[in-house]
């Protein structure tokens, strides 16, 4: 994986969208950097059973979400 396209950011995990709003989190969650770059709430990392963002590059310890936005998703097609 390429560090230099992967950002962490903080206070996710699996069942949360990465665009709550900070007021309905109690605790720091970074904000989704496509959503800031489209100023909206409508990208989401992960979706139980539902989507993953094309960016999402997988969690890291401790409920870090790894994104490569703007750039092409490297783990694309790696299963």
């Amino acid at each position: 994986m390429d560090n230099k396209i992967i950002k962490k950011l903080d206070g996710a995990n699996m069942d949360i969208d990465m665009a709550t709003d900070q007021k309905d989190i109690r605790w720091e969650q970074d904000k989704c950097p496509w959503n800031e770059a489209d100023s909206n709430k409508k990208h989401k990392c992960a979706v139980k059973n539902i989507s993953i963002c094309p960016y999402f590059c997988g969690i890291e310890y401790l409920d870090s979400i790894l994104c490569c936005y703007p750039n092409e998703n490297p783990n694309k097609g790696n299963e």
